[in-house]
């Protein structure tokens, strides 16, 4: 099952002296996923993704967060290679690994 859309980068404030930055998979995605991956997540209720920004593909999880979506983490190697930056839109695509 894959997914593309385009989500703004934004910065996880719980870690104050590191950059984490992560993308919000869309609602509609989100439910979907959800739903198909129903006693499929692992720890925190991630769920393995190949995930795709512009030429960098890379394997990570996505997590649920408190607002019905999923967050993809992108991490520092993918910014770089990528020339993002805090707030940047990009198109991302997602596959989920296990499903």
């Amino acid at each position: 099952m894959r997914f593309e859309f385009d989500a703004e980068l934004w910065r996880w404030h719980a870690r104050r002296h590191e950059l984490w930055t992560f993308v919000s998979v869309p609602a509609e995605a989100s439910a979907e996923i959800l739903e198909v991956s129903a006693g499929l997540a692992g720890g925190f209720g991630s769920l393995r993704v190949e995930a795709v920004i512009g030429g960098t593909t890379w394997r990570t999880s996505i997590f649920p967060g408190g607002d019905g979506t999923y967050a993809l983490p992108v991490k520092k190697a993918v910014r770089e290679a990528e020339s993002l930056s805090l707030g940047d839109v990009v198109t991302v695509a997602i596959e989920l690994v296990d499903i």
